[in-house]
């Protein structure tokens, strides 16, 4: 039994956004799940885990697979996506895209991607957050 039960939609009418990590419109019938912030923390204090841009991404998808087990989830049950990228440039796009692919392959969920000047705390240059949908159980017959 599949647990991705989302349609993925992008419309011919708007151009192919999955070079760049997203879909363009994600749908799935069930309870939504809001994951909040993860960000390349130390799994005991939470502070941010030094290192570059890279391995804080890597980090902090490592971050959000967690937080959506804690709840049952996969990345599979992800419909949208935040990401806020500190100096953003387009190396940084690239590197977050191939992330994003690993993580997600093919299925790539919505996406916003915010470039900031900061985020919450000193150090940090990577952030993310999530909607999941927890598959709707199936109707009693």
């Amino acid at each position: 039994m599949t647990t991705d039960q989302r349609t993925i939609t992008n419309p011919p009418t708007l151009h192919d956004p999955t070079p760049f990590g997203y879909s363009h419109a994600v749908s799935a019938p069930g309870e939504l799940v809001f994951i909040g912030g993860q960000y390349a923390s130390d799994s005991a204090t939470g502070a941010p885990v030094p290192g570059d841009f890279a391995a804080q991404v890597e980090l902090s998808l490592a971050r959000l697979r967690r937080a959506l087990e804690g709840v049952g989830l996969g990345f599979e049950h992800v419909v949208r996506l935040g990401t806020y990228i500190v100096d953003h440039d387009l190396g940084k796009l690239e590197v977050l895209g191939k992330a994003l692919h690993a993580a997600f392959g093919e299925r790539l969920p919505a996406q916003t991607l915010s470039g900031v000047a900061a985020l919450a705390l000193p150090g940090m240059l990577f952030e993310i957050d999530a909607v999941a949908v927890r598959p709707a159980a199936p109707a009693a017959g």
